[in-house]
């Protein structure tokens, strides 16, 4: 039977492909957004958290962090090269590129043999560093399709139903664009020039009102790994979630909480965080419990953790970075 053998964490925010000098685009994006929340999930102003908190002095430490972050994602690629994997099965959110209020699934596995990634697309006038940070997810030139493992995906499919997951799937893309960003960055940012299959595994983390709690999540990484372990193959399988942490009000407790407990294998913890703090960016920590689950049997061998700031207001991204190794 196959075996889940390897596990990881990245974020994928699009300061991740910004150098230091274009964190001031990013702060200018930050104060006229207007769906900031707090630490708590209350809807604030820019102006209530600049009121609430001064951050000042982590301004001096973008540079240094931003180039911490660059670092971290290329030990992070090598870990994924070096885990000598079959397939990895990418748990992200799609934020309404594929799945929009006509179709919202919870969680979706998708089954198709390729999925395309496309070319960015961005209305004229785009900022410069905006356009940057957005071309992480994207190819440079023309679409391409990248390897998937349907057999795979439908057995997990299969086996999840078993499990009582009424988990939807897909055998191909419904809409232009190709893949969602949380897909695109593996591909572009991790998986090397000659990208191993994937099977991507969609988890609703933004949009109520079927966002999938804490502790389902958790179940759900735990009868991933169940299907895995049931497929008929000697394959290694590596298990990947891709993006938070805290953002855009960066919740540093929050992310520390959230990796101290995947560190100690405290599933209770990460089913417990309240409902209420998963909410903007920081719902992208789904991804997180679903492969924590799903790594229970594995060790954790590096964290990487840089909380970039890049307003006063203490908006940013808390940035993390994980791999799990065989104990």
């Amino acid at each position: 039977m196959a075996q889940l053998v390897a596990a990881f964490g990245s974020s994928h925010s699009p300061a991740l492909n910004s150098p230091a000098e274009d964190m001031a685009g990013h702060a200018r994006r930050d104060a006229q957004y207007q769906g900031h929340l707090d630490k708590e999930g209350n809807r604030v102003s820019f102006e209530e958290l600049s009121r609430q908190s001064d951050f000042s002095a982590e301004m001096e430490k973008i540079a240094p962090r931003v180039a911490a972050c660059g670092a971290h994602i290329a030990r992070l690629a090598q870990a994924i090269a070096g885990a000598r994997l079959d397939a990895l099965i990418v748990v992200g959110d799609d934020q309404k590129e594929q799945y929009l209020e006509d179709n919202l699934p919870a969680f979706l596995v998708y089954c198709g043999k390729t999925i395309a990634n496309g070319v960015l697309e961005l209305p004229p006038g785009a900022p410069e560093y905006w356009t940057k940070a957005r071309s992480q997810y994207h190819e440079p030139d023309a679409p391409r399709e990248y390897r998937a493992f349907p057999a795979l995906g439908r057995h997990i499919v299969e086996s999840l139903v078993e499990s009582d997951f009424d988990v939807s799937y897909a055998e191909r893309l419904a809409k232009a664009g190709g893949e969602g960003h949380a897909f695109g960055f593996v591909h572009r940012r991790l998986l090397g020039p000659d990208p191993l299959p994937v099977v991507p595994l969609v988890v609703n983390t933004y949009y109520p009102p079927n966002q999938p709690r804490p502790r389902r999540c958790y179940s759900l990484g735990k009868a991933v790994r169940e299907a895995v372990a049931s497929f008929p193959s000697d394959q290694r399988i590596g298990i990947l979630a891709s993006g938070g942490l805290s953002h855009f009000t960066i919740d540093e407790a929050l992310d520390r909480g959230v990796l101290n407990a995947i560190r100690d294998g405290d599933g209770e913890a990460l089913a417990s965080i309240p409902v209420a703090k998963l909410n903007s960016g920081s719902s992208e920590i789904r991804n997180w419990i679903v492969v924590a689950g799903a790594a229970a049997g594995l060790r954790t061998a590096w964290q990487a953790y840089e909380p970039l700031y890049r307003t006063p207001a203490g908006t940013g991204c808390g940035m993390a970075f994980a791999a799990w190794a065989e104990k």
